[in-house]
């Protein structure tokens, strides 16, 4: 791991950035920024500080934007809407509907199968069909 980096065909000597790549195991290429504190660049959080005050780690953890779109609430929402569709599949398999292949990946946070034609009937009487 170098410590400086020579830049400006060799006149300018500056500390280099510590971030490493997970992938390559090699360490970054750029230059750190002055006002960073872990020797970082602007790329890999040379300029963040982080909230400071309680109220300010608070109302980060509250946002918990993921990818900077969706909150914890719109997510919890889309999850529910994916179990139905799932569990709907699942109806449509049992009663031989479809023979398409099912949806692969990953399910949904509180997924259950529906396996017998009584859990069928059990889950369409909880839930109507417009809601």
């Amino acid at each position: 791991m170098d410590k400086y980096l020579l830049t400006a065909s060799g006149r300018i000597c500056c500390l280099r950035c510590t971030a490493k790549s997970t992938r390559t195991k090699l360490q970054c290429g750029r230059p750190a920024l002055k006002a960073s504190k872990t020797q970082k660049c602007q790329f890999h959080g040379g300029r963040s500080t982080g909230p400071k005050t309680e109220q300010g780690r608070s109302r980060i953890a509250q946002a918990n934007l993921k990818h900077g779109q969706d909150t914890r609430a719109s997510i919890h929402k889309s999850s529910q809407v994916k179990v139905k569709l799932r569990q709907l599949e699942d109806i449509m398999y049992l009663y031989g509907m479809t023979t398409a292949p099912k949806t692969r990946g990953r399910k949904p946070l509180g997924y259950i199968p529906v396996r017998t034609k009584e859990q069928a009937r059990q889950l369409m009487q909880l839930t109507p069909l417009g809601g």
